[in-house]
């Protein structure tokens, strides 16, 4: 098992626009052993995301979760998001219509 994890092509963006929403961001993409590669607190929670490149856009297995990772999320008894993308995150935060009004604002 690799012990320390990897930074994701998309990663950067999505950190990104998540600061510019507001959200405080930390990368624990270093801390491997399945965790989660961000988390994520806006509005007063917490959010854990694993960040995963679209199938098909590099290699497909970088879109496969990990044994590892499967492992962490069976075992976490909180949530943990599969994210590919800002909108995935949006999502899952229920932020977009903010966001879409930041990133107009310019």
């Amino acid at each position: 098992m690799r012990k320390y994890g990897k930074v994701d092509a998309n990663q950067t963006e999505i950190v990104r626009q998540l600061r510019l929403l507001g959200c405080s961001v930390v990368s624990t993409a270093s801390i491997g052993n399945g965790f989660p590669d961000l988390v994520v607190g806006y509005h007063g929670r917490n959010y854990l995301f694993e960040v995963k490149i679209l199938e098909g856009v590099r290699n497909p297995k970088h879109s496969a979760l990990t044994a590892a990772e499967i492992e962490f999320m069976a075992t976490w008894w909180g949530q943990v998001h599969v994210i590919t993308c800002v909108d995935d995150a949006l999502r899952v935060i229920n932020a977009t219509q903010n966001f879409i009004n930041i990133e107009t604002k310019g």
